[in-house]
């Protein structure tokens, strides 16, 4: 028999901390965890033995933490450890959401373990916690088409109409979060990667 479901407790949204950050595509988690925060009437406080910053809200009946560690991408994995450890969270019972250079602006994609495909975050974090079988919510940002131009890239402001088509994302992954605490993953899943995507207007690649 299939081990049952651990209910989602914990979202932590991946980004780097400082304002020279705050808008880069590289912290599209952090985006998604501050607009879950405000829908639910929930505020970020610093809390130094998680090594970043937490909000507590109420999603579908349950109570779910928020993290945003402010280590640093590539350290991540020290305040979602010290969080998770605290609090005895089983690895299925966490959602990272994290910027996806393989996936086109605007998509969005539930995934379940896997490796970090590159990302420092991810990596980190599999490091740490000693295990991938986390959930993950991937947050396209498109690629630069070279690898030795991915830094800047991902260190980079999103132009308004790619910046427009991640809050849509977002907008559509967070629709689809109660399901997720409710153990509902599949059809989570199916509803979210069914949505249709509109294509932003022609512009400068890379421009902001």
């Amino acid at each position: 028999m299939p081990e049952p479901e651990a209910s989602l407790r914990l979202v932590v949204g991946l980004g780097n901390p400082g304002p020279q950050y705050a808008d880069t595509r590289h912290n599209a988690g952090f985006w998604l965890v501050d607009e879950l925060a405000r829908q639910h009437g929930g505020h970020f406080r610093p809390e130094a033995k998680y090594h970043g910053e937490t909000c507590r809200i109420a999603l579908a009946g349950q109570d779910l933490w928020l993290l945003k560690p402010m280590t640093f991408m590539n350290r991540s994995g020290l305040a979602v450890t010290a969080l998770a450890r605290f609090h005895r969270l089983p690895l299925p019972a966490m959602l990272v959401v994290h910027d996806d250079l393989d996936l086109p602006p605007g998509v969005v994609r539930f995934k379940r373990s896997g490796g970090h495909g590159g990302h420092n975050g991810l990596r980190d974090l599999i490091a740490q916690l000693g295990g991938n079988d986390f959930l993950r919510l991937r947050l396209g940002i498109g690629h630069p088409g070279d690898s030795r131009e991915v830094l800047d890239y991902v260190l980079r402001r999103a132009p308004q109409a790619e910046r427009t088509l991640l809050e849509q994302a977002i907008a559509d992954a967070l629709r689809e979060l109660p399901r997720l605490v409710a153990g509902q993953w599949e059809r989570a899943v199916h509803a979210l990667h069914s949505r249709r995507v509109e294509s932003p207007p022609p512009g400068p690649a890379g421009s902001s």
